[in-house]
């Protein structure tokens, strides 16, 4: 099991395995064809509204994970099959935000990891 979380726009790399872009909006002025993905899970990235509540405020942080895991929660169908991937290889959830620490990414690692964790693989 393993799951990295990586920019976007950093080069693709055999060791991410399986690459799955995680934002609702296309990042800036990036190729299609030179973001290398496996797939583009819009469905797994927060609500508008909840993104621009949060607009990358370091101090929403926590308030936006709780509430970002609370919109996961009703999304299973979109995210377990995901954690099923990662319990058997790597994948790289990517992300187009400058921030390296505060982002949906992030906040997703840690819901699947925590999940994994709890379930066990599948």
């Amino acid at each position: 099991m393993s799951i990295a979380v990586k920019r976007v726009y950093e080069p693709a790399a055999k060791s991410d395995g399986y690459r799955v872009l995680v934002d609702r909006l296309w990042p800036r002025g990036l190729k299609k064809e030179d973001a290398a993905l496996d797939a583009w899970s819009k469905e797994l990235a927060p609500s508008p509204s909840l993104r621009k509540w949060f607009g990358h405020d370091p101090a929403r942080w926590e308030g936006f994970r709780h509430r970002y895991a609370s919109e996961l929660d009703h999304a299973a169908e979109y995210w377990q099959p995901l954690a099923s991937k990662a319990s058997r290889r790597r994948i790289t959830l990517l992300y187009g935000a400058r921030d390296e620490d505060h982002n949906n990414a992030v906040a997703l690692k840690s819901y699947l990891d925590a999940w994994l964790k709890a379930h066990g693989p599948h």
